[in-house]
């Protein structure tokens, strides 16, 4: 072991090339969670609905969690074989299409995949080898979850904002990123900055403006990076989605009154700011005092 750690901490390429291909695994796994987490909690909602409003006995659903059933085709029921389920090469070996029924295989499988293997490469090469590294990988793969699932279902799961933000917690008390005074204040202030927005806007149109899972999700990262890079967050998010839902109105054709997750642009606001957050605040400050 200590061996193998010697050589990660020698080898930077050797280190990248690893998590690289620990990304790709990982992002295999995290469409699964993208697909299945909404609908197991959409599951165990009815069933709690049920068993509170109704006096019969609920029954029991079949098994559906994040193991089982096993992958399938969605149009003929095709069992995914091992050799079916490797990232990435699989869907370029099949070319994208079902091999039972040639049903076509959507491209964000392998680009969650790729994007996951890529960001994970990254916060290597950034880091290096140590906790810093594990830590940050822990959080480029939730960020990745949360950004996918929000875009589909315009939700952000409890069972991984919450776990994100008491591991930020913890990670400040060995000062991994930040103190755990900025930690703590961190995670307050950005609970309670969207907070206040969230009702300052209802009270004011009488409409939701944003979901509470965006609260909790500033909160988590307000844990990790201290609340002294909060505005940062908030002030990338706010233009990213700014840019990119003008872009969706004029492209798509959407509704302007159609509703748009803020989630995955203070999901990337917020990976901008973990990884470079000094750097630009230099960045910004020299460039205002010139």
């Amino acid at each position: 072991m200590n061996d193998l750690s010697t050589l990660l901490q020698d080898s930077p390429i050797l280190l990248i090339g690893l998590c690289v291909t620990l990304g790709l695994m990982v992002g295999s796994f995290l469409n699964v969670v993208i697909h299945r987490l909404p609908i197991m909690m959409e599951r165990s909602w009815k069933q709690e609905y049920q068993s509170y409003f109704h006096d019969e006995q609920v029954s029991k659903a079949e098994t559906y969690n994040l193991v089982k059933p096993d992958s399938a085709c969605p149009g003929c029921g095709h069992k995914i074989r091992a050799w079916e389920n490797i990232p990435l090469l699989s869907w370029l070996v099949l070319k994208g299409k079902c091999s039972q029924c040639n049903i076509a295989i959507s491209a964000r499988y392998p680009m969650v995949e790729l994007l996951t293997g890529i960001l994970s490469g990254w916060v290597a090469w950034h880091f290096g080898y140590g906790l810093p590294l594990i830590a940050g990988l822990v959080l480029t793969w939730l960020l990745v979850a949360m950004t996918f699932i929000d875009l589909d279902k315009m939700l952000l799961p409890d069972q991984l904002t919450l776990p994100l933000l008491w591991l930020g917690l913890l990670l400040s008390i060995q000062h991994t990123f930040v103190s755990p005074q900025d930690a703590i204040i961190g995670a307050a202030a950005g609970y309670l900055s969207l907070w206040s927005v969230y009702w300052g806007f209802k009270l004011l149109t009488g409409k939701e403006g944003m979901g509470y899972g965006d609260f909790k999700l500033l909160a988590a990262l307000g844990a990790w990076v201290g609340w002294q890079y909060l505005p940062m967050i908030i002030l990338l998010s706010s233009f990213v989605g700014a840019v990119l839902g003008l872009i969706m109105l004029s492209v798509q054709g959407k509704d302007k009154g159609q509703a748009i997750p803020f989630g995955p642009y203070l999901a990337v606001a917020g990976w901008i700011t973990f990884m470079y957050g000094s750097q630009l605040s230099d960045l910004y400050w020299s460039w205002m005092l010139t």
